[in-house]
């Protein structure tokens, strides 16, 4: 074991979150992440949005669903942070109070990026509603793996039929990407951008790098910004 990961504190409980467009490699970095994080001794929970909650997960199936390909611009904003509430209610914040490490499959981050970048909804109604949805909490740390466009639609072309999001076209997906990686632009002390064009190896090296110095890096106060 890495001698940085096991001296690791575990003193309060974290908010890891996980971005990127289709096809980066979410769900098996995830799970590797989590590892690693449970490797330093750390209650680790998985989740993901939108979803997390029984409710969250029916309207999941409501945005991601192809019946709703006509669903008016603000129904999907509206509904992806009534999802988030729900999941902030019932799990995150459980989870964080009771000093577990969280680490979400997308946040708020997707809803500035798909629902601002991809749809053009304005970024200052994106923030009233996640002052009001989430208060003052953010991600202790976000991670958004990278990856030029045409590279993660034909990974994520693979999988078999595509949800709602998933069969948008090309220009779509440039603007979330360029989203994202405004986002990372503007807050870089939260942000660790990863190339996921490179081998799963190479990409999980930079990971791994990212999860060890993390564990070593907790400040004492809450709410303190990770270096």
């Amino acid at each position: 074991m890495n001698p940085r990961v096991s001296q690791a504190p575990a003193a309060r409980g974290r908010l890891i979150t996980l971005e990127g467009i289709e096809g980066v490699g979410k769900s098996t970095n995830l799970r590797f992440m989590a590892s690693r994080l449970e490797a330093a001794g750390l209650d680790v929970l998985v989740t993901r949005e939108p979803g997390g909650t029984p409710l969250g997960e029916e309207i999941r199936t409501l945005l991601l669903g192809r019946h709703g390909d006509d669903m008016a611009v603000d129904t999907e904003l509206l509904l992806m942070f009534a999802a988030r509430a729900e999941h902030l209610a019932r799990v995150v914040r459980p989870a964080l109070a009771a000093s577990r490490w969280v680490i979400c499959d997308r946040f708020t981050d997707a809803t500035y990026a798909y629902q601002g970048g991809g749809r053009g909804t304005p970024a200052t109604r994106i923030a009233l509603l996640e002052a009001w949805t989430q208060d003052e909490l953010r991600p202790d740390l976000t991670v958004l793996l990278d990856i030029p466009v045409e590279l993660g639609l034909r990974r994520a072309g693979a999988r078999g039929a595509p949800d709602r999001f998933e069969a948008e076209q090309l220009p779509f997906f440039q603007r979330v990407r360029a989203a994202y990686l405004a986002r990372a632009s503007q807050e870089p002390y939260r942000f660790r951008v990863v190339d996921a064009a490179q081998p799963l190896a190479q990409v999980q090296h930079s990971l791994r790098g990212i999860m060890d110095t993390l564990c070593c890096d907790v400040p004492t106060a809450p709410g303190a910004p990770l270096r």
